[in-house]
């Protein structure tokens, strides 16, 4: 448990953790609320109960309930949510708000890196305002560093981010108590009613000040993401033991500081330390936040990997980092996209300040997603009481749409790069959904029904030869479009014949005894499904060898693989809207071949193509 304990550290608090570098001087650059002693107690209020209500009650305490198998993060509530609902229409909606959520995630990813490593190297200008031209440089370098060493893992070097996260969090706690105990006064902000009196006071303005306060709360999501990593009872203990008082310290140290020495408006974070501390402190932290991306950024692969699984986007390379950890995976092609929307974002802002500006507006809108998907879990799935889930969740989506609707004024000022890269990504997803759907239509509407096609096979035609032939369909009971182009071009059946199913599951992973069927149909054919998790590498060869239970023994060297590839042609007639079809077939240009995805020996593969309108 400790070991587990220490590991949360380093990969699920490392976004939240970082927040205090600019969250409580973002409450007050770009608000215009006076740096007074009523301002200074309602924002800490609010900052105080946000993660009180949103971290804690939340996703601590109850969300973290709703797990797939041990598994969580969006994906795996939006299967649980989909499980309790009968009806079409509403499975059809908790499919699209998963999918949106995935969507807005991948916002979230672009800007965490951004702005974590940019707060920190910012620290520089307190030690010294000489080194301000080299502030964008410096933190350019650091994170193409970071990018260029995620092929080798979080495994080789995750050892090391407990211990630095460890350090971090006593570092917040200690600066921030140190400022308490000079100035106690501050602990009156514990009190709800100043953050009540905020907006009493400011109105309008108060409520412009929550799209700063959601820094605060910024990666609570993680939280139960990173579940099936680590288990609910390590992270709940990591948050309720050390990171939430240490996060409580620190901000109600700045806070204290603030109320005293106002003119440390600039970096409040970094004034804590004394002047002999400022530099290690800047190094702890740019550490920190290297810590923090790179768990945002494994997240991003992790997300990716499942969501090609489960059909909602192409497939693509996919390395695993490790031999022990199914999660830990690096994917190049989504490496370097975000490493240059990265650099974007960090040249086009220029500064932590610039980048708050557009920061939350995906976290939030994620957030609400969770709240209204683990509504529908307590629900169907738990069956709580219906009133009771609507008093609870209804007061928790009305905290969240209303930290949502405060990022929201944050569009103009940049708000709308992640919602236009959400956008994005879930219109390239429904669109690759849908086609996929769309185009398995086509290939089976006129196809032979399996059992029809047996009664015609006799023992003189077509001509039988030796080995084994498996042709892989998405239908496993009618005739795949390659066993039929095998037939009319060459004129031959192997001995054995195996019609082979792949089947993605909505569950992390499949129970041996589900992972394969194996039927025999007579004449030397035979019926395989495979069924693979969302979060398993679906290695073909691997998985054939479980055949063998079933009388079925397959040697890889007498065995040929006979793969459709399709050539897709726009149509005029319904399927598609003429929009999406452009993008559907570049996406699927842009696939990575079954034979690398399925782990297929390339010399064992014949590809037989076809042409299919679209």
């Amino acid at each position: 448990m400790p070991a587990l304990v220490l590991g949360a550290l380093g990969v699920v608090y490392g976004d939240i953790g970082t927040s205090p570098l600019y969250t409580m001087r973002e409450s007050f650059t770009h608000t215009g609320l006076p740096l007074d002693e009523p301002t200074i107690l309602g924002i800490l209020s609010l900052a105080t109960w946000a993660l009180i209500i949103v971290v804690t009650l939340k996703y601590v305490l109850l969300v973290m309930r709703a797990d797939n198998k041990g598994e969580g993060g969006v994906l795996a509530l939006g299967t649980l949510a989909h499980r309790g609902l009968s009806s079409k229409a509403g499975n059809r909606a908790i499919m699209a708000l998963a999918i949106l959520g995935m969507a807005l995630f991948y916002g979230d990813s672009l800007i965490t890196p951004a702005i974590s490593v940019l707060s920190a190297v910012e620290g520089l200008k307190v030690v010294t305002p000489a080194l301000s031209p080299y502030i964008v440089p410096i933190t350019l370098a650091v994170l193409t560093l970071l990018f260029l060493f995620q092929r080798q893992g979080t495994g080789r070097v995750g050892i090391f981010f407990g211990p630095i996260m460890g350090v971090w969090f006593v570092t917040l706690a200690v600066l921030g108590l140190m400022q308490v105990l000079h100035w106690p006064d501050v602990l009156r902000a514990f009190n709800p009613l100043y953050g009540a009196a905020l907006f009493v006071d400011h109105g309008w303005v108060a409520f412009l000040t929550l799209g700063a306060v959601v820094l605060a709360v910024t990666g609570a999501e993680a939280l139960y993401a990173d579940m099936g990593h680590f288990g609910r009872a390590p992270i709940r203990i990591a948050w309720l033991y050390l990171v939430l008082p240490a996060l409580l310290l620190n901000y109600f140290g700045q806070g204290a500081m603030l109320l005293h020495e106002p003119e440390t408006l600039e970096n409040p974070f970094f004034h804590l330390a004394p002047d002999w501390a400022q530099l290690p402190l800047v190094l702890l932290s740019t550490a920190a936040t290297v810590i923090a991306s790179q768990a945002v950024i494994s997240g991003a692969f992790s997300l990716t990997r499942q969501a090609v699984q489960l059909g909602y986007l192409p497939r693509r390379e996919i390395r695993h980092t490790s031999e022990h950890e199914v999660g830990q995976v690096y994917i190049p092609r989504n490496n370097w996209l975000l490493l240059i929307g990265v650099v974007i974002l960090v040249i086009g802002f220029g500064s932590s300040s610039n980048l708050a500006a557009a920061y939350g507006v995906s976290v939030t809108g994620a957030m609400a997603i969770d709240t209204i998907l683990a509504a529908v879990v307590a629900w169907r799935l738990w069956r709580w009481n219906p009133l009771l889930v609507v008093a609870a969740f209804s007061m928790l989506l009305v905290v969240d749409l209303a930290l949502f609707g405060a990022t929201l004024l944050k569009v103009p000022d940049g708000g709308w790069f992640p919602l236009l890269i959400a956008a994005a990504v879930y219109t390239l997803m429904t669109t690759w959904r849908r086609g996929r759907r769309i185009l398995a239509e086509r290939l089976y509407a006129d196809a032979l029904p399996m059992d029809l096609f047996l009664q015609r096979v006799s023992p003189q035609s077509p001509q039988r030869v030796a080995g084994t032939a498996i042709f892989m369909t998405g239908n496993p009971d009618v005739v795949p479009h390659a066993l039929l182009h095998n037939i009319k071009h060459n004129r031959v059946l192997h001995e054995r014949v195996v019609v082979m199913t792949v089947i993605m599951e909505e569950v992390p992973r499949v129970s041996p005894e589900r992972a394969v069927l194996v039927e025999k149909l007579g004449k030397g054919f035979f019926r395989v499904v495979l069924r693979f998790g969302y979060l398993e590498q679906p290695h073909i060869p691997r998985a054939l060898e479980r055949c063998r239970r079933f009388g079925l023994h397959l040697d890889m060297m007498e065995t040929s693989f006979f793969l459709g590839r399709e050539t897709l042609i726009p149509s005029r007639s319904t399927g598609l809207p003429g929009w999406r079809e452009p993008a559907f077939i570049l996406l699927s240009k842009t696939a990575l071949s079954a034979t690398e995805f399925f782990c297929i020996p390339p010399g064992r593969v014949v590809e037989l193509g076809t042409q299919v309108e679209i």
